[in-house]
């Protein structure tokens, strides 16, 4: 993928949902929700502040992340579906 996000701009991929319930039970493609959670593919260079200087982001490709659930703007880049978004619509960074 060649796609170099701007400024405090992250690339997200979300990840996909567990469509077995706890019990065994098959959910449908269409009761399912929008997943939450990603990987992050690429980011900016950093937040520009307001003396001119760059605040470098905290989150870095290949950290798995926690969004809201209609962040970002939705793009398809080679066929595969991604979500680009600001730093600070991330909620949290999953760890472990």
């Amino acid at each position: 993928m060649k796609i170099r996000p701007l400024h405090d701009r992250i690339v997200v991929r979300r990840m996909e949902e567990e469509r077995t319930s706890a019990g065994g039970i098959v959910i449908p493609d269409s009761a399912t929700e929008k997943p939450i959670q990603g990987e992050v593919i690429a980011v900016g260079n950093g937040k520009i502040m307001d003396n001119g200087d760059t605040r470098n982001l905290d989150v870095k490709v290949g950290d798995k992340v926690l969004f809201g659930k209609y962040s970002g703007t939705e793009v398809k880049l080679d066929g595969e579906d991604f979500l680009v978004m600001r730093e600070e619509d991330v909620m949290g960074v999953i760890e472990g």
